[in-house]
């Protein structure tokens, strides 16, 4: 008998394919909320509903700098992954407070402001993405971030 997925590995799984819908060029992106093993919302990136995708159109990329100096690349077009998550629990009226978000990537800076915000306090990644950014607002907020690793049983 094989064995089973742990809870960790079957929302990100989930998170995997959710991040299929994505219609971003650059990044496929899925995030997942779920609190007491239920699943309260999903979210992948793309465009507004009834706008134009990335996938259609292009990306609309703007380039802008951190406060270290480091260039920085966004997409006008798209939203990302975690915000549609939070827009589509607040659009069905689903508290999202205490809740725990699976995302593929770590969240950026801004995602993770939003999220703390929300009163998430556990986030669970697969791909490390821009984690240096992350630490003063984790350390602040005692909001725990974990890697999920996949081939682990």
């Amino acid at each position: 008998m094989s064995e089973r997925l742990t809870w960790h590995q079957y929302f990100m799984t989930i998170t995997r394919q959710v991040a299929e819908r994505s219609t971003c060029n650059r990044a496929k992106v899925g995030a997942v909320i779920v609190r007491d093993k239920n699943i309260l919302a999903t979210g992948y990136n793309g465009a507004p509903a009834g706008m134009p995708h990335c996938t259609d159109m292009g990306c609309l990329i703007y380039e802008s700098r951190n406060p270290n100096g480091d260039m920085e690349e966004n997409c006008f077009r798209t939203i990302h992954a975690e915000i549609n998550a939070i827009a589509q629990a607040a659009k069905n009226g689903s508290s999202i407070k205490d809740a725990a978000i699976y995302v593929t990537h770590t969240p950026c800076i801004h995602c993770l402001k939003v999220l703390v915000n929300t009163g998430i306090k556990n986030i669970y990644y697969e791909a490390p993405y821009k984690l240096h950014t992350l630490d003063e607002i984790l350390r602040a907020t005692g909001v725990h971030l974990e890697q999920v690793d996949l081939a682990e049983k």
